[in-house]
């Protein structure tokens, strides 16, 4: 019970909103200097709290465009949004060969390679997988690429 009320107090406490007592200060030359003590020649300032929501997270209000905003006409936005789609479709199938054909490569690159023979008889994997591996990687930039480009042309839809 005591662990209990011990916690609900410190976050009773926690959830307080910090604040300072801050005050101006003017030394004989005239500088201003503003500090958390008082001493000869400062005020306290009377400050409003500080909010401490995060500034996203309620949502702004819709303004809505001013009367004289350019707006784009209905017809030239679907042009727009047709030539958009011509352009990713062309990349679509630009970045699908450029896919087959590292696939191609990987396969012939893997019957070309010499058999690399440790000792014992057996091949050498890691001199395979070493000398692989950058058309392995294209392979999966190819793959990520077709997948975002998938996803742009879900969106216009």
């Amino acid at each position: 019970m005591l662990k209990r009320l011990m916690t609900i107090g410190l976050l009773a406490l926690a959830s307080l909103p910090a604040q300072a007592e801050i005050f101006k200060c003017t030394d004989a030359a005239g500088h201003v200097m503003y500090s958390n003590v008082a001493s000869k020649g400062c005020t306290k300032m009377n400050l409003e709290p500080i909010s401490t929501i995060p500034a996203g997270s309620k949502a702004a209000p819709k303004t809505p465009s001013p009367a004289g905003f350019p707006r784009v006409e209905e017809n030239t936005q679907k042009a727009r949004d047709n030539d958009r789609r011509k352009i990713l479709e062309q990349e679509q199938a630009a970045e699908q060969k450029n896919l087959e054909e590292s696939k191609k490569k990987l396969a012939e690159a893997e019957v070309a390679l010499p058999q690399e023979r440790m000792q014992g008889g057996g091949i050498n994997q890691a001199k395979v997988q070493e000398r692989t591996q950058p058309i392995r990687d294209q392979i999966q930039l190819h793959e990520r690429n077709l997948e975002a480009i998938r996803k742009e042309l879900q969106n216009l839809r």
